[in-house]
């Protein structure tokens, strides 16, 4: 039997996520949507068969819908995820789980007192077969201890809506889950540097960025956070270890020799670069819900994210370096 999967947003991931649960991702159907553009969700709700409901609320209560996709603003996502687990519905939340740590808080202990997990966020890097290397490789001990993490995150251009804020809350924070996830430990400090600002930078945003972790070991982490960089969408990663390095491959694209050069294309933004970790990332929750035990990350992984990521805001804002304090991950999670 299908799951049928209620979605709040279509936005460009949420619209992308729809088209994945129906042409891509089989055994789940998408049965509802809801987005405060109605015109929107109306024509897309239409272009694959699901129901419009006005609100996101609406979605969650639908007796047609057994599990939750929330790819709505950020803002919202709290009130959703809480909602979700009151019906007692599974949900995937797009990242962030929520927008301040105290609301992630309410989430987890919403989640705790359920009795049972019901939350994954999308946190899709784990999912990427580059990040998954890597990670073998740290726990394989094939490069000895790591020491050092080199990291760049770049986009084309920012969104209309970008703000200096979201450097860190938006693009920064997949980094900051996923190399927790391949170092397998949380961080200690937090730092962040600004740069000369890039003369195309406009609405006082500040780009680009650089962020400086400590893990509780004491593996130092910096991460280049550049969201005009004009020429494509570049993730990169380098695990400096005792023994040897590792680096995340560039996508394998074809390369082409003409009028006296050599060069592949860069993809122009995440949806292309991630495709394949995006549709794992589903294709596995999906199987999950159906089994009734979600396997990717958890509500207290958001938490600690955004406890993390508010470290961070508090650093650039201070012009200071902020020590992170993370709660003991509760036996719920273990």
């Amino acid at each position: 039997m299908d799951l049928r999967v209620g979605v709040i947003g279509t936005g460009a991931i949420g619209e992308d996520h729809i088209r994945r649960l129906t042409n891509v991702i089989t055994g789940v159907k998408v049965a509802a949507i809801s987005d405060i553009n109605a015109v929107k969700a109306k024509r897309i709700a239409d272009k694959f068969g699901a129901k419009f409901y006005n609100t996101g609320e609406e979605v969650i209560e639908a007796p047609e819908v057994d599990a939750i996709v929330i790819a709505s603003w950020d803002p919202t996502h709290a009130q959703y995820v809480i909602e979700s687990i009151k019906a007692g519905k599974f949900v995937f939340c797009e990242k962030p789980l929520a927008t301040s740590a105290d609301d992630c808080k309410r989430i987890v202990q919403a989640e705790i007192v359920g009795g049972k997990q019901l939350v994954q966020v999308g946190f899709m890097r784990r999912y990427d077969r580059g990040y998954g290397q890597i990670k073998s490789v740290i726990e394989n001990g094939e490069i000895g201890a790591p020491l050092i993490l080199h990291c760049v995150h770049r986009n084309r251009i920012p969104g209309p809506k970008h703000t200096t804020e979201m450097n860190i809350k938006n693009s920064v924070i997949h980094e900051i889950d996923v190399l927790r996830w391949l170092l397998g430990e949380d961080y200690k400090t937090a730092q962040v540097l600004m740069p000369k600002c890039s003369s195309l930078s406009e609405n006082g945003l500040q780009d680009p960025q650089i962020v400086l972790l400590e893990t509780q070991s004491g593996i130092r982490i910096d991460i280049e956070s550049f969201v005009n960089c004009q020429y494509g969408y570049d993730v990169q990663c380098e695990v400096v270890g005792e023994t040897g390095t590792v680096r995340l491959p560039d996508p394998a694209n074809v390369v082409m020799r003409s009028s006296g050069a050599r060069s592949y294309e860069i993809f122009p933004d995440w949806m292309d670069r991630f495709v394949e970790a995006y549709d794992a990332e589903l294709r596995q929750w999906v199987d999950a819900v159906k089994e009734g035990a979600l396997k990717g990350p958890t509500a207290w992984d958001g938490y600690v994210a955004c406890i993390t990521s508010d470290a961070c805001s508090e650093a650039r804002e201070k012009g200071t370096i902020v020590s992170i304090f993370i709660p003991e991950c509760p036996a719920f999670y273990k």
